[in-house]
């Protein structure tokens, strides 16, 4: 067995193999337990915590009693911590338990080497090497600006906490994976934190003294990839027309279609047309938001039945939008309120309202089994597949308040991070229920352990629409590679970002780099952002629009390579875009989050610094061919040029594919 408990005369210690990675002794007790209460103020999904610890109890005396291990600490041997190490296999488990349930708090400290590098923490922005830096677990809305220093940050931080951090995310997850092959997974949905700020430490903090430490060990790390969705589920393949054409997004009514036709009549290969606002439109000071009462609004887009039935004999799908929350003012609020399916205030019987950002919305209750089901057969099933959509953004389920009143009972502090992971399985089920589980899709920007089993495909969510190096277009490649090593392996983004505020709008220079970008991701689907007026669209300019019509050609083309990708990520778990390291494990490349080997044979490289005209681009060992000219690379650091519409790509001279590959630079270099 990888893992083991070695009692020592004055403690034990936790090994793998001969590897010490916690060693508790008397007096050096790594682990404590304690009593705190949360110090928090949350405003539309951004949250300030922070932790008032009122006990901290150091566990200084142990024994062991038929494979149980007992600590306490010498002034409170009335307060009992056990452990017990469940060994399978690749997989085992320290599960800790406290024997009084008012403590609430767990310390852990242990052991690394200081060469090691750690990975995951579920879809992280910033950072995808997570050494030296800490990193709480809980479900939120990322931020605008997310860089303390900026302006744009300072300036939302002063309008409800909204501006950010480089760990805040829509999906954390309390897993990270180890250089040294091997993972760790906090089993609990409790806030956590992992503390990587010290060289040789591993510091685990939990709001809670009853988890499991689940500890995965593999032989390499595409392996410990594949142990890790073997451990939290495996998505259904992509669909064939989410893979092999783009998906246009526009939001303007009775418009929309004459843009569509439009866009269409450029040449470009288009499979999907999305209309978030299917549902009606709330203009409101932040810019266009949905009306969120989710059925077909007549008024903004009559005959939608028709052009819906018109688009799919070409091939064509329409998409839509929904999120878990339910406006006051919309008639499914109503029918939810009188079935009891909303979650109720703790102070009285009357239903919890959510601010929103002028105008309020209840919360669907998904720990009532009668709501989920509701949920997923009267809106989704028939207001949405009925209806004709075949997929839809499933937005939000980061939002859940922690003072609501559930119908479970359960402790919404706890709730919280569980709650997208609930959103999800309610969307899968819908899907399943109507027979469509391989035809219809959905993508979602929240998550927490567990999501994997249930959404098919993530998003970025809503990046500003600039460079920037916290929240602008590279930070959609780390969040791809680092939600992809827990198992998640499907990615895409809005192209052309959404967030434009304060004066932030997007540039011809961002779109194009955003198109090229996003041609080489499983799914190519636009976003017109939060504010379209201001912003420059796919049929702004001929130069835009032409652009578009060529890249997502290229995307077309690549379809039978993206369906090999999707059907090994059904066999293996294996995310379409992957970290250089995942195959080439070598130390130099544990840092690179800018580039992305998509699958093993091919290696993407997008610009996405703002006035780079050319690029640096890692090779890693064998040869490899530049996909628009044909010249070979080997292996090295080599500065390649990277018009616009020349992304640096480079695909394995000796790949399955290359035939595919050459098609492509005999059909689109210039």
């Amino acid at each position: 067995m990888p893992f083991t408990v070695i009692m020592q005369s004055d403690g034990f210690d936790l090994l793998r193999d001969d590897n010490c990675m916690l060693s508790h002794r008397a007096g050096a007790p790594a682990i404590s337990i304690g009593v705190g209460a949360p110090d928090l103020e949350m405003v539309r999904g951004n949250f300030r915590i922070d932790d008032i610890v009122e006990t901290r109890l150091a566990l200084d005396c142990y024994a062991q009693e038929s494979g149980v291990i007992r600590l306490w600490n010498a002034q409170r041997p009335d307060i009992v911590a056990t452990l017990v190490l469940e060994e399978q296999a690749q997989q085992s488990a320290l599960k800790i338990r406290c024997n009084d349930p008012f403590f609430n708090r767990l310390w852990i400290d242990m052991h690394c080497t200081a060469s090691e590098a750690f990975w995951g923490g579920g879809e992280q922005m910033s950072y995808l090497r997570l050494n030296g830096r800490r990193f709480p677990f809980w479900t939120s809305e990322p931020g605008v600006g997310r860089d303390k220093s900026t302006a744009l940050t300072q300036t939302m931080d002063a309008d409800g906490l909204a501006g950010g951090d480089y760990w805040t995310t829509n999906y954390p997850q309390p897993t990270w994976l180890s250089s040294a092959r091997y993972a760790m997974h906090l089993e609990t949905a409790a806030y956590s934190v992992l503390d990587l700020t010290e060289a040789g430490r591993i510091g685990i903090e939990c709001w809670s003294a009853n988890v499991d430490l689940e500890l995965f060990d593999a032989a390499s790390l595409p392996d410990l990839v594949t142990n890790l969705s073997n451990r939290f589920g495996r998505q259904p393949p992509l669909p064939d027309w989410a893979i092999s054409g783009a998906i246009v997004g526009l939001k303007d009514g009775t418009d929309t279609f004459d843009r569509f036709e439009a866009i269409a009549a450029s040449g470009a290969a288009i499979t999907g047309l999305w209309c978030e606002d299917w549902v009606g439109i709330r203009q409101t000071s932040f810019g266009k938001r949905l009306f969120w009462d989710w059925k077909w609004n007549a008024a903004r887009y009559p005959d939608l039945p028709a052009h819906i039935a018109a688009l799919a004999q070409r091939g064509i799908r329409f998409l839509g939008y929904v999120n878990p929350y339910l406006a006051v003012d919309g008639a499914l609020y109503q029918e939810a309120l009188a079935n009891n399916y909303l979650a109720l205030r703790q102070d009285s019987d009357a239903a919890y309202a959510v601010d929103f950002g002028e105008f309020d919305a209840g919360v669907v209750d998904f720990t009532n089994p009668e709501a989920a089901n509701w949920f997923a057969d009267r809106i989704i099933g028939q207001e949405m597949l009925d209806f004709g959509l075949s997929g839809w953004m499933a937005d939000f389920g980061e939002y859940l308040p922690t003072d609501v009143r559930l119908f479970d009972g359960s402790d919404p502090m706890e709730a919280h991070n569980r709650w997208p992971v609930l959103w999800a399985q309610v969307n899968a089920n819908a899907i399943a229920s109507r027979g469509k589980t391989n035809d219809a899709t959905f993508f979602m920007r929240a998550g927490f352990s567990g999501v994997q089993a249930h959404c098919p495909l993530l998003w970025a969510g809503d990046q500003c629409v600039d460079f920037t190096r916290h929240d602008g277009i590279n930070t959609v490649i780390t969040a791809a590679l680092s939600s992809g090593l827990l198992g998640n392996a499907y990615h895409h983004s809005d192209l052309g970002g959404y967030t434009s505020l304060h004066g932030v709008v997007r540039t011809a220079e961002l779109m194009h780099r955003w198109i090229d970008l996003a041609a080489f991701a499983p799914v190519m689907r636009s976003h017109e952002g939060n504010r379209p007026g201001d912003n420059l669209q796919l049929d702004s300019s001929p130069e835009i629009l032409r652009h578009f019509a060529r890249m997502s050609q290229v995307h077309a083309q690549l379809a039978p390579y993206v369906r090999a990708l999707c059907d090994a990520a059904v066999a293996t778990g294996l995310p379409l875009q992957r970290p250089m390291f995942l195959h080439y494990d070598d130390p130099a490349y544990y840092d690179i989050q800018d580039q992305y080997l998509y699958g093993a044979d091919m290696i993407v490289a997008p610009v996405v610094v703002e006035g780079q005209e050319s690029r640096p681009v890692v090779i890693p060992d064998g040869e490899w061919v530049h996909l628009w000219s044909g010249k070979i690379y080997g292996t090295g650091t080599h500065d390649i040029a990277a018009p616009n519409g020349q992304p640096p790509v480079f695909t394995r001279a000796d790949s399955h594919y290359a035939d595919l590959f050459a098609s492509i630079r005999t059909a689109f270099a210039v």
